[in-house]
Parts: structure tokens; C-alpha cells; sequence
């Protein structure tokens, strides 16, 4: 069977986003395991779940409700991006690249959410 999510470019790219923000936290220091790693591990793992649960929506409605969940917790990520940059978890090329990430994900997002309507 195949899942309607699995047909969708803004899954695959969440999915890839949430590799880059797994690969940056997993250098975080152990004190931020139950911290901001957690954090931002699970608001990145949001958006793809959050995808995917939509797809599964009867309506077009909500789905729109599930990706604008999806959009918050790419923002949520974006957030957690300033903190690790503060505490110098990042450097300035890790957050610039992350941040550009999420911003063409937030927007390709809000972009298939218009298709919608």
C-alpha cells in the first residue's frame, strides 16, 4: 500500500531537515540531552509526522490543520537554532545553512497548503 504522504515533496524535505537537525544536536553536550536536544529532536520529527497525519485527513481542511501544525514546529526548530547558537552549540555556517533550510521547508509548506484551498 502505498501512503498518500510518501508522494510528497514537503515530506521528504522534513524528513531531511530532521536528518541535518539530528546530525548538528547529536554534538550538543550531554547536559542538553533532556534539554534543547530533546527539544528539537522531537519539533523535528513533528513536521513529517505531521504531514503524514494530515494525508490521512478525509477534507482538505484538515489537512490544512495538520501542515499548519507542521509549519509551527519548523518555526519551533528555527527558535531552538537561535538558543543553540547563544550557548555556541552551532557556529554561524551550521545556523545560517539550518535556518535557510527550515525557511524554504516553512514556505514550501504554506505554498502546498494553497493548493489546497
Amino acid at each position: 500500500m502505498t501512503f498518500r504522504f510518501e508522494s510528497l515533496e514537503i515530506w521528504h524535505r522534513a524528513r531531511a531537515y530532521a536528518t541535518s537537525i539530528y546530525e548538528v544536536t547529536s554534538h550538543f553536550p550531554r547536559s542538553e540531552d533532556y534539554g534543547l536536544t530533546s527539544q528539537l529532536n522531537r519539533a523535528v520529527n513533528s513536521i513529517s509526522l505531521n504531514i503524514a497525519e494530515g494525508s490521512a485527513q478525509k477534507t482538505n481542511k484538515a489537512f490544512d490543520y495538520y501542515l499548519s501544525i507542521a509549519v509551527g514546529s519548523t518555526f519551533e526548530v528555527v527558535g531552538g537554532l537561535f538558543l543553540a547558537l547563544d550557548r555556541g552549540y552551532i557556529n554561524d555556517a551550521q545556523f545560517q545553512r539550518l535556518y535557510e533550510e527550515g525557511e524554504i521547508l516553512a514556505k514550501s509548506i504554506n505554498a502546498f497548503r494553497k493548493t489546497l484551498r
